[in-house]
């Protein structure tokens, strides 16, 4: 495992797993059996670091992010939000959650989808309407604030959808494949709406993804999960300057470099899962 600066130490912990475990009972033809999705799992996300959960299909990703964002009740091992373990159901107030599919209120407009948690908290409607423009222009969706959701291309959708996180002013983000479904080029597009917003912001982020060249791109570091059951292989630091051109970066040396090293990792654990 990647060894860990000192300043990125000596920094603020948002996030700690520590030993974390989750078993689902399934059942078949020769009765229940427990199938171990996650086990012995243990990483820290420090403030304001972007991370990415990488690792093959049914690893375990979106489970152990479901855990943190208290979806889930963990089987054994701990999760701590800022040093306060985490209590099942109770999510926390400063933790928005991106999932993987929109979610949008199809009876509600883009204005009217990304203002509901400042309705939900009763924002003042004048506010509402400003902090609501502010978050359309950000997103580049000047012109469609009265649009209803089927009206809008898939990656139109999924800014609407960041952006009615966004508006709540999380400090920690959580995002579930949030691009998983778009095609290439919108998928880069959208990489680099997240980038801009993030980097006027700095929001804790845990970032589940398949995409190695995704993780790459947007990422401080990388958290490589083994396949199932999920457990921390390697944790790569993401070492290129910020801000980064989400296209442009793919270009250069260090971007080769460092993907060729984690796919071969990533590539090991595809094989396991296959053969498993």
């Amino acid at each position: 495992m990647a060894s860990i600066p000192p300043e990125a130490a000596a920094a603020r912990c948002r996030i700690e797993i520590d030993k974390l475990r989750k078993g689902f009972l399934a059942s078949g033809n020769e009765g229940d059996r427990e199938v171990v999705a996650v086990d012995d799992a243990s990483f820290r996300i420090n403030d304001g670091e972007f991370v990415a959960l990488l690792g093959p299909s049914g690893c375990g990703k979106s489970t152990i992010l479901n855990m943190v964002a208290t979806l889930i009740a963990p089987s054994g091992g701990a999760i701590k939000v800022d040093g306060a373990p985490v209590t099942f159901g109770k999510p926390e107030r400063h933790v928005g959650y991106v999932f993987q599919k929109d979610t949008l209120f199809p009876w509600r407009t883009v204005e009217d989808n990304i203002g509901y948690a400042l309705e939900l908290a009763g924002v003042p409607s004048g506010e509402r309407r400003g902090r609501v423009a502010e978050a359309i222009h950000q997103a580049g969706l000047d012109g469609f604030a009265r649009f209803y959701p089927a009206s809008l291309s898939g990656g139109m959708r999924q800014r609407v959808s960041l952006m009615r996180t966004l508006i709540a002013n999380p400090e920690i983000l959580l995002m579930d494949e949030p691009f998983g479904a778009l095609d290439t080029h919108t998928k880069l597009d959208m990489h680099s709406v997240l980038l801009d917003l993030w980097e006027r912001q700095r929001q804790t982020v845990l970032f589940v993804t398949h995409d190695l060249g995704e993780a790459l791109t947007l990422a401080d570091r990388i958290i490589l999960l083994s396949a199932r059951p999920g457990r921390v292989k390697q944790d790569f630091r993401v070492d290129f300057a910020r801000p980064r051109d989400a296209v442009a970066l793919r270009e250069t040396r260090q971007y080769a470099e460092l993907f060729s090293r984690i796919w071969h990792s990533l590539g090991e654990e595809f094989t396991k899962s296959r053969n498993a």
